[in-house]
């Protein structure tokens, strides 16, 4: 559906601004549908992102800070989500034996579990949300955003 549809507004000051509210529209539908998914698995995307963060880097174990710089969502509480994780054993967490302020978080097989159970209901929305775009299409979208992000 179009944007105009979408926020009934037929006008805008100009292209860019219809392109920015289009993003920023898109960005929350994409969210609520993430989250819909992760619901039942009792995550956050955010949690979600972390396990896949720590998936990526499996076996090695990525220090706090290091997870908040690969996180797609900057937050500041990543800290509190990873406690959150640690609650539920899907990671596990070592300090520094150098620096005690250092802390490593590693995936646990609970963790890695989990993410099988849920890539597959991840994989039938992306397919839900994504078939109308062909692969240039999508390759043209990515660098477009790259672009304006520079």
């Amino acid at each position: 559906m179009r944007i105009e549809d979408e926020i009934k507004q037929s006008k805008f000051k100009d292209p860019q601004i219809k392109a920015m509210l289009n993003i920023v529209f898109t960005a929350n539908w994409w969210n609520a549908k993430t989250a819909a998914v992760m619901k039942p698995f009792g995550i956050s995307p955010q949690q979600y992102n972390i396990l896949r963060i720590l998936r990526g880097s499996h076996p090695t174990k990525l220090s706090v800070l290091s997870i908040k710089e690969r996180m797609l969502d900057k937050t500041p509480n990543t800290t509190r989500l990873v406690d959150k994780l640690l609650a539920k054993d899907l990671v596990g967490r070592k300090r520094c034996e150098n620096d005690r302020r250092v802390v490593y978080i590693s995936i646990t097989e609970a963790g890695l579990q989990l993410l099988k159970e849920i890539d597959e209901n991840v994989k039938e929305m992306d397919a839900k949300s994504s078939m109308d775009l062909t692969d240039e299409e999508a390759e043209t979208l990515s660098r477009l955003l790259d672009k304006m992000r520079k």
